[in-house]
């Protein structure tokens, strides 16, 4: 008991106007009960008086004619139960009485007295149930309105009665503690109920024993906790449903297996009580007759208050205080100070764990918890009690900033303590990039590759769920633990990362490559585009078969029944990782090559070859220096050869030339072949860019690959511009006889173009000038004055060239010209005949000697009808069509119908635009649209019928 320190965490309170009991209460105090925010006190002149807050009066009745033994208060509902003395009404009956008080109705009792309703009163004592001293009483709130009573007796029995008492639906039973015939060992002076759930059981006291009854069994079980007791009314029930029982000795706690934890307190406990977790006792000593009032912490072992007090007759808990109600009606106030005067009081004497129980045992919230805990520790700090500090500082991880702790055991380079935080703080999932990134570095300053494996490799928290893993990577990585990023990356599944260590910082490149071969297709292709560079660089062969898994249609994929068309569309294509190559066009060129071999069908056709002609026709292809040629070409210049290298430097220059235009060539031949194999004679447009193979070929000077272009796009002119920049004569004659045959669809203006070029090349060419006129002359492409102009620019040439085109030239017009000439005499003979032919119409007459119908063939006789085109008929033949002949009229019809086309078709000017530009010839052109009367026409000619009757029995002549 001495050993216990004692604090003043409790205070006096003001209990009221007089410190005391109202003036109002004048009885002699029997009982008193506390709850729903009144105190309830029983006299011996059977008055209750009501107290409110402060001990102040609020109102009193007669409860009972003559006494109140013991009255509670219910806290479910605002009822009153008191037990006490009435009128005996016979003498067979007891004049004991138990009854309910309604405390929210109130009747009126006189005119200024008011007393609650009396639900229910109910006689003790009966027959079955005799009459003898209460010693105890006690209630206990069921399911409203039940209620059970239990009354303690001196002869060793409680009575019970269960039941709603208002309306008498009531239950009575017994249970008997013990048998003896000493009434002194056998009066029940305490109960306690305790409710486990939907059990029920009730402790009971004697001087002699400790029980418990199980009231859920039928009958009630009586089992004996304890062979002694206690004489005095001193017990309670703690907040553990534990039965307390003070003792002079010391303070018992009961279960319901037996006795419990035994406090020594010395001296006789006057009353016991239970407050927020703290033990009251009154304690009397007997050596110097004071009393002492204790508020014990038994958890913290201290005393939270003690204080002398007099004689005390009554204790109670409300409001939130202690009340202690004297022998002389003063009343004593104790209420429990705040936490923070409870810790501050602890703080000055640095009682640190006594504050740290303290909040723990009263249900703090963490964060003044944690607080305590900081200040603890940085007592601890200050001491340089760094590990005990580290302790405590733990404990506040989730409530005190971790930079506070860090800072403290950085400042004192603490680093295993340090660590020891920093392990605490990443258990708990509160650490940051920050702590993961210091806390590695602590593993690796200290060289503790066993905690640094624990911590990486555990398989309790692997992952960013314990620490953030780019963080723990990149740490490891600068440690040089490059065996622990790697499990990290791979755990978390950081592929990039994992394949980063490899390849940068151990170069074990075949095992990334293994590595990207067990990802999945998507994730592999990821990771090749991120760190394809590095792989080709090192192991271009073996990076390329990647690839061609990657973007290749597989056998699994066939058997499934995938289309081919629709599996490559899902695939990869080539084109999204032609970035990995920008420093090996080699290795690219190959890739693309296996990848077209391979795949005929591929989405990304048109790119490939476009990227794959670049290549081919590319002239800053990079080349293998001449080591690597030597190594692949079996000739090792060792350390030994160095000077004869050295000495033939020119040789291997001349050698590496050699192959570079060897490989130059071979690429060549392979962008031509690959020009016509992607543009097929059934495609329209090739599987490539156009525009983009004239680009290159033009760039790198790729004559071939330009000619087959401009061929096949038609593109005639500039096919020859290729060989006159070439001045590759003989092959600019060859494509103008291949390309300049207009029967085979070809251009003949080529011949003319070519006569043109010749014309101002300024060196001597007759050869080729008298071939060129020789398809000039055949086709007849130029005037002779035209050829003449052009070729006179050329001083190199002499008219020698040309005399013999010339002589055939004027000896060929000279025939049209006399053709021409006949031809004008024949037309002016014709037309002087049809003038004369005309002239007789008009002037002269016209005799009709037909004898017979040209229709019939009969006789002619009248009426008959004769045409100027001496054609005769009968009248009877022609019907009703009389105005021309029926012989002479369809020829005369199809030329007044070509008539009318030729001045519709007069009207279409582009049409006669268009055959002026289209031929060779545009005055024949004109000239046929004069001669055809469009162009000159003034007027109008008659419009009549192929022929007109002369008379009534004769006509003129037809057309």
């Amino acid at each position: 008991m001495y050993q216990w320190r004692k604090f003043e965490f409790f205070e006096e309170k003001s209990g009221g106007k007089s410190n005391g009991v109202p003036e109002e209460v004048s009885g002699r105090i029997e009982c008193c009960s506390s709850g729903r925010g009144r105190v309830v006190i029983g006299c011996d002149d059977g008055i209750v008086s009501l107290l409110d807050r402060g001990l102040n009066f609020n109102y009193a009745f007669q409860a009972h004619s003559s006494s109140v033994l013991f009255l509670q208060q219910l806290k479910q509902r605002n009822f009153l139960v008191t037990v006490g003395v009435d009128e005996q009404i016979s003498p067979q009956q007891s004049a004991m009485c138990l009854k309910v008080f309604d405390l929210d109705k109130m009747q009126p009792e006189g005119s200024s007295m008011t007393s609650p309703d009396c639900i229910g009163i109910l006689r003790i004592f009966t027959n079955q149930f005799p009459e003898a001293k209460i010693t105890s009483f006690l209630v206990l709130e069921e399911a409203p309105p039940i209620l059970l009573i239990a009354i303690g007796l001196d002869n060793g029995c409680i009575y019970c009665i269960k039941g709603d008492i208002g309306r008498e639906r009531i239950t009575r039973f017994k249970l008997q503690v013990d048998n003896i015939s000493d009434k002194s060992q056998s009066a029940i002076t305490g109960l306690g109920f305790r409710v486990d759930g939907q059990v029920l059981q009730l402790f009971a006291i004697t001087p002699a024993s400790v029980s418990l009854f199980s009231l859920q069994d039928q009958p009630p079980k009586r089992q004996t906790l304890d062979q002694i007791g206690s004489n005095v009314n001193s017990v309670a029930m703690s907040d553990r449903s534990e039965f307390i029982i003070g003792r002079p000795e010391a303070v018992y706690f009961y279960e319901v297996d037996g006795r419990g934890p035994c406090w020594a307190f010395e001296g006789e406990k006057k009353f016991l009580g239970w407050f927020r977790g703290y033990l009251l006792c009154v304690i009397a000593d007997q050596r110097t007759g004071k009393n002492t009032f204790n508020i014990y912490d038994l958890k913290n072992r201290l005393i939270a208050h003690s204080i002398v007090v007099k004689e005390v007759t009554h204790m109670l808990c409300e409001w939130g205080n202690i009340i202690l109600i004297m022998s002389d009606k003063s009343a004593l106030c104790i209420g429990e100070k705040d936490m923070e005067s409870k810790l501050d009081m602890l703080f000055k004497k640095n009682l640190y764990t006594v504050a740290i129980n303290l909040v723990q045992s009263q249900q703090a919230d963490a964060a003044a918890t944690a607080e305590v805990l900081r200040k603890y520790g940085d007592h601890l700090y200050s001491k340089q009690d760094y590990d005990e500090a580290m302790s405590q500082y733990i404990h506040t991880i989730g409530h005190l900033e971790p930079s506070y702790v860090i800072q403290k055991f950085l400042d004192a380079q603490r680093i295993y303590n340090l660590t020891n935080y920093l392990e605490k703080l990443h258990e708990k999932g509160l650490a940051s990039k920050d702590h993961t990134t210091l806390l590695l570095n602590c593993y690796t300053k200290l060289k503790d590759v066993e905690k640094l494996n624990i911590f990486i490799k555990s398989e309790d928290g692997i992952g960013e769920h314990k620490f953030d893993v780019e963080t723990a990577i990149r740490v490891c990585r600068a440690a040089n633990y490059h065996e622990h990023a790697m499990y990290v990356a791979k755990k978390a599944g950081r592929h990039e990362l994992y394949l980063k260590i490899l390849l940068e910082d151990l170069g074990r490149y075949d095992e990334a490559l293994q590595y990207i071969s067990s990802l999945e297709p998507s994730q592999a292709g990821v990771t090749v585009k991120e760190y394809g560079k590095i792989l080709i660089e090192h192991k271009p062969v073996e990076t390329i078969e990647i690839l061609m898994r990657l973007c290749t249609e597989d056998k699994e994929s066939v058997k499934q029944g995938a289309s081919s068309g629709a599996y490559l569309s899902m695939l990869p294509s080539p084109v999204d990782f032609l970035n990995i190559f920008i420093h090996h066009l080699q290795s690219l060129m190959d890739f693309l090559e296996k990848y077209t071999d391979k795949v005929k069908d591929s989405p990304a056709q048109v790119e490939i070859h476009n990227t794959v002609l670049e290549l081919y026709l590319s002239n800053d292809m990079n080349f293998p220096s001449i080591s690597q040629a030597s190594n692949n070409g079996d000739l090792n210049l060792g350390a030994a050869g160095m000077s004869r290298a050295e000495s033939n430097g020119k040789f291997a220059a001349d050698r590496k030339d050699s192959a570079k235009e060897k490989d130059s060539l071979g690429r060549r031949d392979k962008g031509l072949r690959l020009l016509k194999s992607a543009w097929p004679s059934e495609l329209e447009h090739p599987l490539y860019d156009v525009d983009l193979a004239i680009i290159l070929c033009e760039m790198n000077a790729f004559k071939e690959g330009l000619l087959y272009l401009y061929e096949k796009m038609k593109l005639y002119k500039e096919v020859i511009a290729c060989y006159m920049q070439a001045h590759d004569h003989e092959g600019l004659i060859a494509c103008c006889k291949r390309l300049g045959d207009s029967g085979k669809g070809g251009d003949p203006s080529l011949w003319a173009d070519l006569l043109k070029y010749f014309g101002e090349l300024g060196e001597d060419c007759s050869k080729e000038v008298k071939e060129v006129l020789t398809y000039i002359e055949r086709d007849d492409i130029l005037p002779p004055i035209i050829v003449l102009q052009t070729l006179s620019r050329n001083p190199c040439l002499t008219l020698s060239v040309i005399k013999d085109y010339i002589a055939r030239k004027l000896e060929q017009e000279s025939k049209l010209i006399e053709e021409d000439r006949q031809s004008i005499e024949k037309y002016q003979e014709d037309s002087l005949a049809m003038r004369k032919e005309v002239e007789d119409l008009r002037t002269n007459a016209r005799i009709f000697q037909l004898s017979k119908c040209t229709a019939c063939t009969f006789t002619l006789d009248l009426p008959a009808v004769h045409f100027m085109c001496m054609h005769s008929f009968h009248q009877r033949c022609l019907g009703d069509n009389e105005k021309e002949c029926p012989e002479c009229a369809p020829e005369y019809r199809s030329v007044l119908e070509m008539k009318r086309s030729l001045e519709q078709n007069s009207k279409d000017q582009d049409q006669f635009f268009r055959q002026v530009k289209s031929s060779k010839d545009g005055f024949s052109v004109i000239a046929e649209y004069f001669g055809k009367g469009i162009i000159s026409k003034t007027g109008n000619g008659p419009t009549g019928g192929g022929g007109v009757r002369a008379g009534s029995t004769s006509s003129s002549s037809g057309l």
